[in-house]
C-alpha cells in the first residue's frame, strides 16, 4: 500500500511537469528535454512503485506509515522537480534542491539572482510548485484519482493539519474534490483581477498561483515591484489575506453554512491582529523622525502609501507569502520596522489555510492557558478551561500547541546558532530561521527583500530546506522520524 500510493504520487507530479512542457511548447525556447526527460523519471519511477506496492498486496496503512509517505513524497517530489533548474539554469545539486523545496512548501525564498532571464515554462514550473504544495500534494490525489480513496484519513491528515477533518464529510475523496474546486475558484477570480490589472495573461497566472498558495514566487526578480502597481497592492492583499482563512470554513460555506463565518474566533483574531499591525506600521512611517532608520528614502511618505505599504507589507508577511512591493524593505527601514516583522512571521495565519506559521489557534491557546493560570495562581481551587469559539478545548490539544511553540522557539535558536557558525550574522539567522519555519520567504539582514539566498553555503541551504519541510509538515510529521521510539513501533 505504501508504495503503491508512493507511485501515484510521483505520477502526479509526472503529470504537472507535462503542463510545463506545454508552455515549453508553446513559447519554443528550446527547454522541453528537461521537462521532458523528468516527467518520463517521474512517471517510470512512479509505476514501478505502484506495481511493486500493488504486486505484494500490502494493505496494512498504519499512521505511522502515513506521516513516512508524507513526508518522504515531499523530499521526493523535491529531489526530482529539482532536474530542470540543475539541467536550464546550471545550478548545484543544494542550491536547486532548496529552490524547489522552497516551490513545494510556499516558502518563496530563491538562490536564483536573475529571475527576469528564466523561460517562460520554468518560470510556470516554478509558479505551479508553489500551487501545488498550497493545497497539498496527497489533496490533489485524493481530489483527482478517485480510486485513491483510502478507508482512513491517515494519510490525508498527516499532510492536511487544522481543517477539522472529522467534522467535514466521511469520504475524504468528496473533500479533497470540494477543496480543489474552492481552490481553483480562489485562483480563477485572481487571475481575473491581475489580469484586468497591468500583467498580462502569463504572469496572471503564475502569480495567482503563487498569491493563492500564499508563495511568494514572482515571474521578476522585482516582485510585485516590477509593475509599479498602485492596483496591484491593493488586490494582491486581499487574495493573500483570503487565502489565509481556514478552508474548512470555505466548505461549510459551499454547503449552506455561512454562519460558521461569523462564530469562528480564529478568523475575528487574525483579522483584528491584521488590522492592528497596520495601524501600527502606519503609526511607525510617522514616527521614522524620532526612530533610528537606516535610509529615511526608502519609506513611503504621505498618508495613502503609508497606508498602502503597511498594508501590503502586513499582509505578505502575515500570511506567510513574501512578496515585494514598492517602498518594502524592511531591512532598509531599521531595527524598529523589521523587528515587528519577524514577530508577525512567526505568528502566521489561520490554521487549515494555505499560509505557515505557528497558526493564531495556537497562540490563543496557549494565550488562554498562560491567563488560567495566573488566575489559578490566585485561586487555586477554581475550575478553568480554554475555549475557543465557544467551545472546551481538551487538555491534550492545549499540551500539544504548548509543545509546539517550545518546539519551534528552540529550532529558531538552533537554526540562528547554526548560521552564525558557518559565518552569517545573528540578524540573518534569526530572520532567516523564523521565514523557513514560518515559511514565508525573506529573512532578515543578508537574506531580506532587497536580498536572497544565493550566498547562503551550502550546509546552510540544505537545513534551510530541512527547515521549510519541517514548517509545512508542522514540525511533528517530520520530527517523529528523530525519535528511537517511531522506528521501535513500526518493526
Amino acid at each position: 500500500m505504501k508504495k503503491s500510493i508512493f507511485g501515484i504520487l510521483l505520477m502526479m507530479e509526472g503529470f504537472f511537469l507535462l503542463l510545463a512542457l506545454m508552455i515549453s511548447f508553446h513559447y519554443g525556447e528550446g527547454d522541453y528535454k528537461a521537462f521532458l526527460i523528468t516527467a518520463l523519471i517521474c512517471f517510470g519511477v512512479g509505476a514501478l512503485c505502484k506495481w511493486v506496492g500493488e504486486t505484494r498486496g500490502d494493505t496494512h496503512m498504519t499512521r505511522s506509515d502515513s506521516f513516512l509517505v508524507v513526508a518522504l513524497s515531499w523530499v521526493v517530489f523535491s529531489a526530482l522537480g529539482m532536474i530542470p533548474f540543475m539541467m536550464l539554469r546550471d545550478m548545484d545539486m543544494a542550491s536547486a534542491f532548496f529552490e524547489t523545496m522552497s516551490g513545494f512548501t510556499t516558502t518563496g525564498a530563491t538562490c536564483i539572482n536573475d529571475i527576469d532571464s528564466m523561460t517562460h515554462a520554468l518560470k510556470f514550473w516554478r509558479s505551479i510548485t508553489q500551487w501545488m504544495g498550497g493545497l497539498g500534494i496527497v489533496v490533489f490525489s485524493f481530489a483527482l484519482i478517485p480510486v485513491y480513496e483510502m478507508k482512513n484519513s491517515n494519510v490525508f491528515s498527516a499532510e492536511v493539519t487544522g481543517l477539522g477533518l472529522d467534522k467535514l464529510t466521511p469520504r475524504i475523496g468528496s473533500t479533497a474534490r470540494r477543496l480543489l474546486l474552492i481552490y481553483l475558484l480562489l485562483t480563477g477570480v485572481c487571475v481575473l483581477c491581475y489580469w484586468a490589472g497591468p500583467m498580462n495573461l502569463f504572469d496572471a497566472v503564475c502569480h495567482s498561483m503563487t498569491t493563492i498558495a500564499t508563495g511568494g514566487f514572482s515571474t521578476h526578480t522585482a516582485s510585485i515591484a516590477y509593475y509599479h502597481s498602485t492596483y496591484l497592492e491593493y488586490v494582491c492583499p486581499v487574495f493573500m489575506l483570503l487565502s489565509s482563512v481556514n478552508f474548512s470554513l470555505y466548505y461549510y460555506m459551499s454547503i449552506r453554512r455561512p454562519q460558521v463565518l461569523l462564530k469562528n474566533e480564529e478568523l475575528r483574531v487574525f483579522l483584528c491582529i491584521v488590522a492592528f499591525m497596520v495601524a501600527f506600521f502606519v503609526f511607525l512611517f510617522y514616527m521614522a523622525p524620532l526612530v533610528h532608520v537606516r535610509d529615511v528614502a526608502a519609506l513611503p511618505q504621505g498618508f495613502e502609501e503609508r497606508l498602502r505599504s503597511a498594508f501590503f507589507h502586513v499582509s505578505t508577511t502575515i500570511t506567510s507569502t513574501g512578496f515585494s512591493a514598492q517602498k518594502f524593505d524592511y531591512v532598509a527601514w531599521g531595527a524598529p520596522y523589521w523587528m515587528p516583522t519577524v514577530v508577525i512571521m512567526a505568528i502566521g495565519a489561520c490554521a487549515g489555510s494555505t499560509a505557515g506559521g505557528i497558526k493564531v489557534i495556537r497562540i490563543i491557546i496557549c494565550a488562554k492557558s498562560v491567563f488560567n493560570e495566573f488566575i489559578l495562581q490566585l485561586h487555586p481551587r477554581a475550575v478553568m478551561s480554554v475555549k475557543v469559539s465557544g467551545k472546551v478545548v481538551p487538555e491534550d490539544r492545549t499540551r500539544r500547541a504548548l509543545a509546539f511553540i517550545f518546539v519551534y522557539v528552540l529550532l529558531v535558536v538552533i537554526g540562528m546558532t547554526t548560521f552564525t557558525f558557518i559565518g552569517i550574522d545573528a540578524d540573518t539567522g534569526l530572520g532567516s530561521s523564523i521565514s523557513m519555519l514560518s515559511n514565508v520567504g525573506p529573512g532578515t539582514g543578508s537574506t531580506g527583500p532587497a536580498g536572497n539566498f544565493s550566498r547562503v553555503p551550502a550546509f546552510g541551504k540544505w537545513m534551510m530546506s530541512f527547515y521549510m519541510l519541517v514548517g509545512r509538515l508542522e514540525i511533528y510529521s517530520v520530527l517523529f522520524f528523530f525519535m528511537p521510539s517511531y522506528w521501535k513501533e513500526r518493526k
